[in-house]
C-alpha cells in the first residue's frame, strides 16, 4: 500500500475507521505485514505499525473487530507515531461475519497478544473499537491477555445492539413484507415522518415496541437452538449404527449430525432513537450510520447486520439474550486498568449504554470520558487526535 492509500486518500466509502490525510503524524512509520496462525488453525492478517527512527517499544497496542479489518485504523499512524508499537489486524472472520462465533474472535487477539509478547513486548494493550469493544471484553474475560484496556466509542455488544435495532413488526419470518401495523415504526399512524423530518413516537408505544423487539429475537433463538437439539439427537442415533452393517442408515444419519441451518433475518435497522431525538437525547443527528442516509431503505433494502447468519453465528454473535458478548457482563471480570471513551454524537450508542459499561467494570481503576459531539467514527480529525491525545496520556501514566 502507499503512503497515500495508507492515510485515506483512496478510502473506501465505506470504511470511515481509515485514517484520514489531516491524521498524518508527519514522521515516517515503520510498517510489517503480519500473518498469524492460531492454536487451531485459523488465519488472520494485520498490518504492524511500529515509531519511527528504530525508536524502541515496550508497550503494544492490538486492535481489531470481529468483521472489520483493524489493520488500517486512525488510531495506528497516531499512537505509533507516539512511541507504541500498534497491530491492527482481522479476525478469521474478516468480512463476513455469517458463522462468527465469537470465542473463536477471543482467540484471535489472544494469538495476537501473544505475538506482540513474543516480539518484546513488556505491556499488552487491548484496543476495542465498536464492536470490537465487547470482543476484547469477552478475551479478556477468557484468556486474561492484556494489561490494560480501552474502550473508543464501543457498544455494549453485537446482541445487544441487534436487540435495539431489530423490526418487530415483521409478522412472518418467511416474507420481508410482512407487517404488523401497531408495531411498525415506519407507520405514519405511530408517529413517523418521511425523511428527513423528525419522528415522534409515544413512550407508552415505545414500551410494547421494546417489548416486541425482545420477544422476535427470542423467536429466532428459539429456530437456532431447535436446528441444534435436532444435530444433537442425530448425533446420539448416529452412536447407536453400525457404519459397516447398515452405511445406508448410517449415511442418513451423519448427514443430520453435520446439518448446518442457515437463518435469513429480514429487517434489522428499526430503532426509534435514529428518528427521534428525544429517546435518549445527546448529540447524534439523525439517521444511523448503517443507512444511506433514510433508515427505512435500509431496513427494507440491503442495509441492516446481520442478515444472514448460521444458527451458530445467530446465538454466539447478535443473540440479545444468547450473545456472551455482552460487555455489561464480561467487564465485570476485567480487573486491568480501563480507559473508555464515549462519543456523545454517535448515532448507534447511547449515553446510558456507555454509562452501564462503565459502572458494571470490574476494574478498580476506570478512567471515562465524553468526547463532545463525536460521532462512531470520529470522521472530525480533531476528535481523533483529542481521543488518542486522552489514550496516550493514559497508557503513559500506568506503563
Amino acid at each position: 500500500m502507499t503512503t497515500s492509500t495508507l492515510l485515506g486518500a483512496q478510502r473506501p466509502s465505506y470504511l470511515h475507521y481509515w485514517p484520514l490525510p489531516e491524521n498524518d503524524p508527519g514522521v515516517e512509520l515503520r510498517r510489517e505485514a503480519v500473518r498469524l496462525i492460531s492454536p487451531d488453525g485459523a488465519l488472520m492478517h494485520g498490518v504492524l505499525w511500529t515509531p519511527p527512527n528504530n525508536v524502541a517499544w515496550k508497550t503494544a497496542v492490538i486492535l481489531t473487530h470481529p468483521r472489520g479489518d483493524f489493520s488500517v485504523h486512525y488510531a495506528c499512524p497516531l499512537l505509533a507515531a507516539a512511541g507504541y508499537a500498534v497491530l491492527g489486524f482481522g479476525t478469521r472472520y474478516v468480512g463476513n461475519d455469517i458463522d462468527c462465533l465469537h470465542h473463536a474472535c477471543a482467540i484471535d487477539v489472544n494469538t495476537a497478544a501473544a505475538e506482540m509478547r513474543a516480539r518484546g513486548a513488556e505491556s499488552v494493550i487491548l484496543l476495542g473499537n465498536s464492536g470490537g469493544g465487547s470482543l476484547m471484553c469477552l478475551t479478556q474475560q477468557e484468556h486474561q491477555c492484556g494489561d490494560g484496556m480501552v474502550l473508543l466509542a464501543a457498544h455494549p455488544g453485537q446482541g445487544m445492539h441487534m436487540g435495539q435495532t431489530i423490526d418487530p413488526s415483521v409478522a412472518d419470518e418467511n416474507d420481508p413484507t410482512s407487517v404488523i401495523p401497531e408495531l411498525d415504526m415506519f407507520n405514519p399512524d405511530n408517529g413517523w415522518r418521511p425523511w428527513p423530518e423528525r419522528c415522534t413516537y409515544d413512550k407508552g408505544w415505545l414500551q410494547v415496541y421494546r417489548q416486541a423487539q425482545t420477544d422476535r429475537a427470542k423467536r429466532i433463538d428459539a429456530v437456532a437452538k431447535s436446528a441444534h437439539a435436532s444435530q444433537a439427537q442425530a448425533a446420539a442415533r448416529l452412536k447407536t449404527i453400525d457404519k459397516e452393517k447398515d452405511s445406508a442408515s448410517w449415511r442418513y444419519w451423519r448427514q443430520r449430525t453435520v446439518q448446518g441451518t442457515y437463518l435469513t433475518i429480514y429487517r434489522t435497522l428499526a430503532n426509534p432513537a435514529h428518528l427521534d431525538l428525544t429517546i435518549d437525547p445527546d448529540d447524534r443527528p439523525l439517521g444511523s450510520i448503517f443507512a444511506n442516509p433514510d433508515p427505512l431503505d435500509a431496513n427494507y433494502g440491503l442495509g441492516g447486520l446481520g442478515r444472514v447468519m448460521t444458527t451458530r453465528g445467530w446465538l454466539s454473535t447478535w443473540s440479545p439474550a444468547e450473545s456472551k458478548a455482552r460487555v455489561v457482563d464480561t467487564i465485570q471480570n476485567v480487573n486491568i486498568p480501563i480507559l473508555q471513551i464515549h462519543a456523545t454524537g454517535d448515532s448507534e450508542i447511547r449515553l446510558r449504554d456507555a454509562s452501564a459499561m462503565r459502572d458494571a467494570a470490574g476494574s478498580t481503576d476506570v478512567t471515562y470520558h465524553d468526547l463532545k459531539g463525536a460521532d462512531h467514527y470520529l470522521t472530525n480529525p480533531a476528535h481523533r487526535e483529542e481521543a488518542m491525545e486522552l489514550v496516550i496520556e493514559w497508557i503513559r501514566e500506568r506503563f
